[in-house]
């Protein structure tokens, strides 16, 4: 039998706001009270429980019959102070047929489901819809690169106030906002294709050795098709505006729902799904680049996928995108401010918050003018800023080895442009998707605290650390080039594409397609002085080349005899490529394995009520010093190893058509392990300063009994109430 004196404390003063606070903060004093058979116990627990009431000097009642008259509804509107708990649906409209959505898990559903369109959206249609959008709208990669960024600076300005703001307030109804933006950002994207009029076909280049001049005249003219720029950065901007609260908000919100040693494993789903994304995208955006741009409108060509004017239809994407990211706003808004249950959950957890500030910001939030006294509070946050500082650098080689990935495979095994994706995408998107998983079904496994979940992501970065250096290894050497390593026959001279061979040929250094010819690659098919062609075979085949020797007399009846040159690049004798997949496959686990640990360590080492803006900081960093310099940082680094350059008829350096092998795997090596570096230092920084809290308060959260102790608890103080 339970002392109803020790229960009627509980609910004692019920003018106090903070009684609901003052229990979920101590459970391990609740649990003493709903289970303890020492009449001893008992009799001390009740003076223990008015420890905080005695500023208030509110007096210790004496008798049972002195608690007010609460009832149970009063009680349960209390416990929702804070919590807003309630069905699924809106207003005084709740279909009971919503109500089994109204769970952690239906809101994950939904929680992935957009996390996936804005993959498909943000990382994949867009990605692949560069080029196609550089061609069609006549702009330079400078500009497309601006298109690609926007996104990042419409988080980073956003991610600050959008995580403070919506901290306190109804995070579901911020993912409807979420979804609304990110379909209107797939729109907006979307648009240039309808107002720009029909895409025009260009006349084809001759792509043989012509003696009549096959070059085209320099000329800077611009065309009013690159105005279409500013649309295409302000739907990027749309589309950061929604990835804002989905990725701190969000993330809260699961964070909130499910009890600690459950919450690694629902964001790290939910971060999986936001890599399976662009896997969707590439392989819809592939597809649908296969569709004649104009098809929709009735335009068909005779041209097809291997014609340089080909263009497909980017823009189908971005409007299915807009279709489904709008159907999300409905499902989102109907969830509750809180999941039912959070107020139970809540109770059970404790604070494993570093204590170097103490409570001070415990009631932070309220008003516009506590937002730079929380920044700052969160900044001074050591361990944070470590943790912080740790993502920023492993998301510099992710996102620097997401964007050149394929190039590196293409140009080390000489491989075709498209199968090098295929091989990338095949090793980033399901390796990334694993560890993430992996990552937080481990944490959630052994219910690891916030100072083992550091460990065991620094753990996880020192395996990928030692693994990195395989690029020193797994690398090929160049292949013959003929002018660049190799000489036309004896003749010409090494780093010039001329030679007597096809000196009347007149090439154009801006038109590489390059051919395989008696194991020599040439820069395109009038370089290797080819005259003539089968263009119905496939590969495209050339022969009566001047520059290639001839092995055996060879007439127009190339069909039966043979040929001399073979478009594509030759094949490369390298073996190293099975073991590099494998070895960096194995990579990209351990890397993102330790990507769902450290966002929980950072909810965990953070005030509860600043994980928001916790998450707000930390991917405003992750942007600035991570994503944004990263493909930047990678690209100045390959551009140092190219031998190669495209020079266009005006004189200006473009793309670079070849690199140094070596130099480029060595390189990589240095980014990579400078990086890793980088992120075990701080990783391993913040172990050593985090500080939990005190033996005292610090019960674990992981026990299984203290979501049923609170329950029984709350029975307990809600019977005496009315026997009262």
């Amino acid at each position: 039998m339970k002392s109803a004196k020790g229960i009627d404390n509980l609910a004692f003063v019920p003018s106090s706001p903070d009684i609901l606070r003052r229990l979920s903060a101590s459970p391990s004093e609740i649990e003493i009270s709903a289970f303890s058979s020492d009449p001893q116990k008992e009799n001390s627990q009740p003076q223990e429980l008015q420890k905080p009431q005695e500023p208030q000097k509110s007096p210790e009642p004496s008798l049972p019959s002195a608690p007010p008259n609460v009832s149970e509804e009063q009680l349960r509107s209390l416990s929702l102070s804070e919590f807003e708990e309630g069905p699924c649906g809106w207003r005084n409209f709740h279909p009971q047929c919503l109500q089994r959505f109204n769970t952690p898990r239906g809101f994950l559903l939904h929680y992935c489901l957009l996390a996936v369109t804005q993959g498909i959206v943000v990382n994949g249609l867009v990605n692949i819809s560069i080029s196609t959008i550089e061609k069609r709208y006549e702009m330079k990669s400078s500009l497309t690169g601006l298109i690609s960024s926007s996104y990042d600076i419409s988080f980073c300005l956003l991610s600050l106030f959008v995580s403070f703001f919506g901290e306190r307030g109804h995070k579901p109804r911020w993912l409807a906002f979420a979804a609304f933006m990110i379909g209107l950002g797939a729109l907006v994207f979307s648009l240039p294709q309808f107002f720009s009029g029909k895409y025009k076909l260009g006349s084809l280049f001759k792509d043989t050795c012509v003696t009549a001049s096959n070059s085209t005249s320099c000329t800077s003219s611009t065309s009013s098709l690159s105005n279409y720029l500013y649309v295409f950065i302000l739907g990027q901007l749309l589309l950061g505006a929604g990835g804002t609260p989905l990725y701190t908000l969000g993330t809260a919100f699961l964070d909130d729902s499910v009890p600690t040693h459950k919450s690694s494993l629902y964001i790290g789903t939910g971060y999986a799904m936001s890599i399976l994304g662009p896997a969707i995208g590439y392989v819809l955006g592939g597809q649908l680049l296969t569709m004649y741009i104009d098809a929709a409108v009735g335009e068909s060509t005779d041209v097809t996928e291997d014609d340089p004017r080909w263009l497909g239809a980017w823009w189908i994407g971005f409007l299915l995108s807009w279709i489904f990211a709008w159907s999300l706003i409905i499902p989102f808004s109907c969830f509750p401010k809180h999941l039912p249950g959070t107020a139970e959950i809540q109770a059970g957890k404790t604070s494993q918050a570093h204590q170097s500030n103490g409570n001070a910001d415990a009631k932070f939030g309220k008003t516009i003018k506590d937002f730079p006294a929380a920044l700052k509070n969160l900044m001074k946050n050591a361990v944070f800023m470590c943790l912080v500082l740790s993502t920023s650098s492993e998301a510099l080689i992710t996102t620097g080895f997401a964007t050149f990935l394929p190039k590196f495979i293409e140009n080390q095994f000489g491989l075709t442009s498209s199968f090098a994706a295929t091989l990338g995408g095949a090793v980033l998107i399901p390796g990334a998707a694993l560890g993430q998983i992996l990552g937080g079904f481990l944490v959630s496994k052994f219910k690891m605290t916030c100072k083992n979940t550091m460990k065991f992501a620094l753990f996880t970065s020192g395996v990928a650390f030692t693994l990195s250096f395989v690029f020193i290894y797994a690398n090929c050497e160049n292949e013959p080039f003929a002018g660049v390593s190799e000489s036309y026959n004896g003749t010409g001279e090494l780093g010039s594409l001329i030679a007597p061979c096809n000196a009347n040929c007149n090439c154009l250094r801006s038109y590489y397609y390059p051919v395989c010819g008696d194991g020599v690659q040439y820069f395109s098919p009038c370089f290797a002085g080819c005259s003539n062609t089968v263009s119905h075979r496939k590969p495209k085949v050339y022969y009566n080349c001047s520059c290639i020797e001839r092995k055996t007399e060879i007439t127009s009846t190339a069909e039966t005899l043979g040929f001399e040159a073979k478009a594509g690049k030759c094949e490369t004798h390298c073996a190293n490529l099975p073991i590099f997949l494998c070895i960096f496959f194995i990579i990209i686990i351990f890397t993102f394995m330790a990507s769902t640990p450290i966002t929980v360590s950072i909810l965990r080492c953070v005030n509860h009520r600043q994980r928001s803006l916790a998450l707000g900081i930390q991917f405003m960093f992750l942007r600035l010093l991570g994503t944004i310099p990263g493909p930047i940082i990678f690209g100045f680094t390959i551009d140092s190893t190219c031998i190669l350059w495209d020079i266009n008829d005006c004189g200006i350096k473009g793309a670079c058509w070849i690199y140094d092998n070596i130099k480029m795997a060595h390189m990589l090596v240095a980014i990579s392990v400078t990086c890793k570096v980088i992120t075990m230092f701080f990783n391993g920084f913040a172990i050593l300063l985090y500080r939990p809290p005190p033996p005292a308060t610090d019960v674990s959260f992981h026990n299984e009994n203290s979501v049923v102790t609170n329950v029984l608890a709350e029975q307990d103080l809600n019977k005496v109430v009315k026997e009262g």
